[in-house]
């Protein structure tokens, strides 16, 4: 068995100028990234890397850790968004690992005609992702009523749960408004919406709830009209916070894993 393996980044077409521009970039573990040919002028956008740390069994193990896993990441988005930079491409998810370079071609050659279409469809545009979040602690409390001092120790502190509960409420009925607004900029401005699951645990760094994380397909012309609807969805609604990224390469729009044949278990976006 081959010493190396065949990472792919992405699919594209062929450019006279495309195999200089991925030449001169620095891939996973440090690989060099060179083109993979294969029919209709479609191509892979690729690396050799180490078979030893991308074989199923290794990759499982080596997915869970986290700094390995950023390293990995942090090169394949920097390899996407640069050609994306100069031409469409359809991102393929992180870790994605065929054999070697005629296996890669022949799941090229095999999905030439989803890849195509996939391709046409992504021309022109690029991903936002739009979180929303909520904290009822940046949310203006109801001072209390006068005769809270006369109150009972227990009767005061059920009280005070109940008015966190109508806080808390407000914030999240105020978050489902500007759900609405951003929804209504999507249909508007986007071609396509993606949900993704929202962010708990680890995931979950910036301050407050996250309780919507969305990507939408926005033609490039509408990306900053786009961008600023979804912005004035929180207007006006204390206690609820939009995050706005991108643009991006369309990462949540590309292909499903098993569409994309690998030899080794690919992770995530």
């Amino acid at each position: 068995m081959s010493d190396l393996m065949t990472y792919v980044y992405g699919v594209t077409r062929a450019d006279d100028a495309l195999a200089d521009r991925v030449a001169a970039l620095e891939g996973v573990v440090g690989a060099p990234v060179h083109l993979v040919p294969g029919g209709d002028g479609l191509v892979l956008v690729a690396s050799q890397v180490p078979a030893e740390d991308f074989r199923e069994q290794t990759l499982r193990r080596r997915l869970e850790d986290l700094d390995w896993l950023t390293e990995v990441a942090r090169a394949h988005h920097g390899v996407v968004e640069a050609v994306a930079a100069y031409t469409t491409v359809l991102p393929l998810r992180l870790a994605t690992v065929y054999l070697d370079d005629a296996r890669a071609r022949e799941v090229l050659d095999s999905g030439r005609e989803l890849f195509a279409d996939r391709l046409a469809r992504l021309s022109g545009h690029v991903e936002w992702g739009v979180k929303v979040y909520v904290d009822p602690s940046a949310a203006p409390e109801t001072p209390p009523a006068p005769t809270e001092a006369e109150l009972s120790p227990g009767r005061s502190y059920l009280r005070g749960r109940r008015q966190q509960q109508r806080v808390r409420d407000t914030v999240h009925e105020a978050a489902q408004r500007a759900a609405s607004g951003i929804e209504a900029a999507g249909r508007a401005y986007a071609t396509e919406r993606a949900r993704h699951r929202v962010q708990q645990g680890t995931l979950a760094e910036a301050a407050g709830e996250n309780v919507v994380n969305d990507a939408y397909l926005v033609p490039l012309e509408s990306g900053e009209a786009f961008r600023a609807e979804v912005a004035r969805a929180a207007d006006g609604l204390a206690g609820v916070r939009i995050e706005i990224t991108g643009p991006w390469a369309p990462y949540s729009f590309a292909m499903a894993s098993e569409e994309t044949g690998g030899d080794a278990a690919g992770a995530g976006p």
